[in-house]
């Protein structure tokens, strides 16, 4: 075999990374505004220094390639700019859901080996108790936003005090390779343990140009942050934004009374966010409802939107794009991209369409509806059930510490959604269930089996399922059903559902409790379909 004459060398070719985006927008618009956030507006160049200044002070305190720093903040600068500075470093960056309980916080920021956690004042009643549990905690460094409620501090470094330090020159290293570890993200999965979800540069840069091309972004366009960044890394839009030379606007909460003046006031082009946020904005008070004169483009993903949603959306000058994809997959994987014919149809047809699944974002390789058992597709037919099963470039590397889990999701050369879907004719794919009993609450995944073993934990109760029970808010919340233990006395679903808020994060809590004998095979096994088709019909 003779030598490739034709050999890669430093002219002609580089390891993917997003943090190029920030260099070449920085270059191409310096003095565009990049970030707003209440009354602060920072340029590209002064976009720029700041993720120089926080990677500088980084490497000073002795982050090094490989090492993890985690981040505990709503959608506020601070967690921006670490989606640069942190992989910048060849470091890994773990961003925290900042709705789950201090136990699991405690989990992953052991599980991660997080050297450093950068955390916002608000969340310092979770944040304190999660790092009493730790035998090694992280250093700490608090942000004290000036459009947050004040918070304790927790570290001994303030984060505008440790940018202060850092220097706005600093060449960062970036990633050695492609396939270098860029950011790890917990999911529930389908156990209550969460797992870590390692993503590279390679996927992190590819699917964030899928998605500036998908949703259209463009310089002119203003992109508001009703999606948190720590979902996903914001499903890579905190890079894609970039890419584009657009304007990022944070966004503390979700709040219709703060959403409705920011796409006014910075006439605000693109938003994401849970089927709730659609929702939110629908049912906003009409006082708080505003009209403005130019074309919001929403995407939507979790729970598929109901038709209903997206009628009510456009109906209000919003054009809704249906997102699907998974932490382990960068996020959006498939969309539902638009027909030309579509457009002849009644409201309520198109919206039917619209909540479809779709197909491929334009930087996933394959995707198909196969047979989970031997990988093989499923005729396209629109009835056939099958697994949605993807592969390519903006697929996880898979699971931190965790080779069988990793095994699992990769056989027979596919990466396994465990979600069940049909393949119509059109080759858009529709998702009927899931194989895991995993209920998406507001964008977040619960893992029932964690809310059962909380349930099971109560002295009175003998047995215990939980399913997703559709809600119009939410998109799901769990719904279980419990046998109580002969003689039980004094409890009812509110004293089970507060003893459940009491020990795990909030929003896993169950909204529904259905009392009575729990239906089984023959062999003993909780048949949880029977289950969910009693939860749909309450």
């Amino acid at each position: 075999m003779t030598a490739d004459p034709l050999p890669r060398n430093r002219a002609n070719f580089v390891p993917l990374t997003p943090v190029a985006f920030l260099e070449r927008s920085a270059l191409v618009y310096p003095d565009k505004v990049a970030v707003r956030h209440g009354r602060l507006a920072y340029t590209y160049r002064e976009f720029e220094a700041r993720c120089r200044r926080l990677a500088s002070a980084l490497a000073a305190h002795g982050i090094r390639r490989g090492d993890t720093v985690a981040v505990m903040a709503p959608n506020v600068p601070a967690l921006l700019e670490a989606h640069y500075a942190v992989p910048a470093l060849g470091a890994i960056l773990n961003p925290l859901n900042v709705r789950l309980d201090a136990a699991t916080i405690a989990f992953c920021l052991a599980h991660g080996g997080a050297k450093v956690l950068i955390a916002d004042g608000e969340f310092a009643p979770v944040v304190k108790p999660a790092l009493a549990q730790l035998a090694s905690p992280p250093f700490v460094i608090d942000i004290d936003d000036a459009e947050g409620p004040p918070g304790e501090r927790l570290g001994s470094a303030r984060y505008e005090d440790w940018l202060a330090q850092g220097d706005p020159s600093f060449a960062w290293p970036g990633p050695l390779d492609e396939w270098d570890s860029l950011a790890l993200l917990y999911t529930s999965g389908t156990t209550g343990d969460p797992k870590g979800v390692v993503y590279h540069h390679r996927g992190a840069y590819l699917n964030a140009l899928g998605n500036a091309l998908a949703f259209k972004l463009s310089p002119d366009s203003v992109y508001l942050w009703t999606l948190p960044m720590f979902h996903c890394c914001g499903w890579t839009y905190t890079w894609a934004v970039t890419a584009a030379g657009a304007t990022h606007v944070c966004l503390r909460k979700v709040d219709p009374a703060l959403i409705f003046p920011a796409i006014r006031d910075h006439r605000v082009t693109h938003l994401c966010g849970a089927p709730i946020v659609l929702n939110l904005l629908i049912h906003a008070p009409a006082n708080v409802k505003l009209r403005f004169d130019h074309a919001v483009d929403v995407a939507t993903g979790g729970a598929a939107p109901p038709s209903a949603v997206i009628e009510a959306m456009e109906v209000m000058g919003f054009r809704v794009t249906h997102l699907y994809g998974l932490t382990e997959s960068y996020g959006p994987a498939t969309l539902c991209a638009w027909q030309d014919g579509w457009g002849d149809l009644d409201l309520t047809a198109r919206a039917r369409q619209m909540a479809r699944q779709g197909v491929p974002m334009p930087t996933l390789d394959e995707f198909q509806v196969g047979d989970p058992a031997t990988g093989e597709a499923v005729p396209r037919d629109g009835a056939t059930l099958g697994e949605v099963m993807l592969r390519g470039n903006t697929i996880m590397k898979g699971y931190l510490r965790n080779d069988s889990a990793t095994r699992d999701a990769f056989a027979h050369g596919w990466y396994h959604s465990g979600d069940l879907a049909v393949w119509h004719p059109d080759n858009y794919i529709e998702i009927k269930d899931r194989s895991k009993d995993i209920i998406i609450s507001g964008g977040e995944n619960v893992s029932s089996l964690e809310v059962e073993e909380c349930l099971y934990r109560h002295p009175q109760v003998m047995e215990a399922a939980v399913v997703a029970r559709p809600d119009d808010k939410w998109g799901e919340t769990p719904c279980a059903f419990v046998t109580l233990k002969p003689g039980a006395e004094g409890v009812d679903a509110r004293v089970l559902i507060a003893w459940c808020r009491g020990r795990i994060a909030h929003f896993k809590a169950p909204t529904t409790i259905v009392f009575g004998p729990l239906p089984k095979t023959a062999t003993g096994k909780i048949q949880k379909f029977v289950l969910r088709e009693r939860a749909r019909a309450l």
